[in-house]
């Protein structure tokens, strides 16, 4: 199916970088709609470790989002966040203060402007799969790890990458088949095992 993006890049959204990053376009559309439905509950996140004081599962959280708008095309806004992870990362309290509220209004105001993507029937890709079965895919993978099978391994890595995972556990995957090629198994299952939590 053709969709028609260029009403996107008045959201500020740079569509090239975004099909790029996601491979496709309905895997580009099926990345909107997760940021989308994310939004609240990524809010509530930050909100909560704020006013705890929480700052190193706020900047996991910001990383996070940092990934996911660079992810579809959202440069400003990822860079946004960046400087939100880095001021985290150096308990720079004053930075995240002054800025927190803005770059919340402004991921506000995108997901505003992407309501008629979130209100769209769910897109997948035709080699897309869900999170339970990205999960079984993974457990299968970590037993054909186990017991050195590089053939079952690399198929499942294979249908392991169909799940839209955000851009950083990507590149583990991808460096996860490219140890599996090398015989480095244990190595191989130790990132796996760093990815698998981010299935959701």
């Amino acid at each position: 199916m053709e969709y028609d993006f260029n009403w996107l890049v008045s959201l500020g959204i740079d569509i090239n970088a975004g099909e790029k990053y996601t491979g496709g376009q309905d895997r580009y559309v099926s990345a909107l709609q997760r940021f989308y439905k994310a939004y609240e509950g990524n809010c509530e996140k930050i909100e909560k470790f704020l006013d705890a004081g929480d700052y190193d599962s706020y900047k996991i959280i910001v990383h996070s989002l940092k990934s996911n708008a660079l992810m579809i095309g959202a440069v400003s806004l990822g860079k946004s966040f960046e400087m939100l992870e880095k001021a985290a990362a150096g308990k720079d309290v004053y930075t995240i203060e002054d800025n927190n509220g803005i770059v919340l209004e402004n991921y506000k105001k995108l997901i505003v402007g992407l309501t008629p993507i979130g209100e769209m029937k769910r897109v997948m890709a035709a080699d897309e799969i869900t999170a339970d079965e990205a999960q079984r895919t993974a457990d299968e993978l970590l037993e054909a790890l186990d017991e050195f099978d590089d053939e079952l391994s690399t198929k499942l890595v294979k249908k392991l990458s169909g799940y839209p995972f955000r851009l950083t556990q990507r590149e583990k995957l991808n460096e996860a088949a490219s140890m599996i090629e090398d015989f480095m198994y244990e190595e191989a299952a130790d990132l796996i095992k760093e990815i698998y939590d981010t299935i959701e």
